[in-house]
């Protein structure tokens, strides 16, 4: 079982059921599925999911609570996300460095990302039921959005979990490699495309061949894009042919 599993997002009296769908939206993005409300506005689950499409699932499961405590009671271990450091000494983190030991202790049991309310954050009583504070870097403008801030938890907890990321399909049409006679024959159409034209009258051929062929290499073409590029160079040639022929 993936330890996001055990990831419960907190919020601490939210005041707009458009974040409240935001952060479910950001939960079935990330493969986390415990959300908590403590005392929240109330809110219509259909417009939740009318916003948040495809959560049905998540929507279903959002627990209730009447108190703070009430809702972090089972969890091993707590992150506060603050905008402000607290007048105490507090362990703090931001969102990067909180993953390997929320991880860690996941592992034991239910950990829970504590999130307060859109206008005012989190009070000293809510940050006090933490054993970390998390902060979110920013520029002096330190003010974020809830739902944004919990993208931004749930992205680095997902990355550094690394056992639910979906896996993307190869390319339609994969090829191997291209072979060094491909390369050589590739360049050498080029070349004589270039010369057809009469690019080198000005320029130096060893050079722009050899520019050319640093170029291509970076690019690292497989055998499929390589040979495009060489059919650019054979119908140059042709059209050329093609063209001289119907001046004759």
């Amino acid at each position: 079982m993936s330890l996001l599993k055990n990831v419960v997002v907190v919020f601490h009296k939210p005041q707009d059921p458009i974040n409240i769908a935001a952060a479910i939206r950001a939960m079935k993005n990330t493969g986390v599925e415990r959300l908590r409300l403590v005392q929240p506005v109330a809110y219509d689950p259909w417009r939740i999911e009318g916003v948040a499409h495809a959560t049905r699932d998540l929507v279903s499961k959002i627990e209730h609570f009447d108190s703070l405590p009430e809702a972090l009671a089972d969890c091993v271990h707590v992150a506060a996300f603050a905008g402000k450091r607290r007048a105490a000494r507090w362990a703090m983190a931001t969102p990067r460095e909180m993953c390997a030991p929320l991880l860690e202790a996941a592992a034991a049991g239910p950990i829970a990302l504590l999130f307060g309310q859109e206008d005012h954050g989190l009070p000293n009583e809510a940050l006090d039921l933490a054993q970390l504070l998390v902060t979110i870097p920013t520029t002096t403008h330190a003010s974020i959005n809830l739902a944004q801030a919990v993208m931004i938890a749930l992205y680095e907890l997902h990355v550094a979990a690394g056992d639910a990321t979906r896996t993307l399909a190869p390319p339609r049409k994969d090829a191997p490699p291209a072979t060094h006679e491909e390369w050589e024959q590739t360049l050498s159409d080029i070349s004589e495309a270039l010369s057809a034209i009469r690019f080198f009258r000005t320029r130096n051929a060893d050079l722009v061949m050899r520019t050319t062929r640093s170029l291509l290499s970076r690019a690292a073409p497989n055998s499929r894009e390589l040979t495009l590029v060489r059919a650019m160079a054979i119908e140059v040639l042709r059209t050329l042919d093609r063209v001289k022929r119907g001046l004759e």
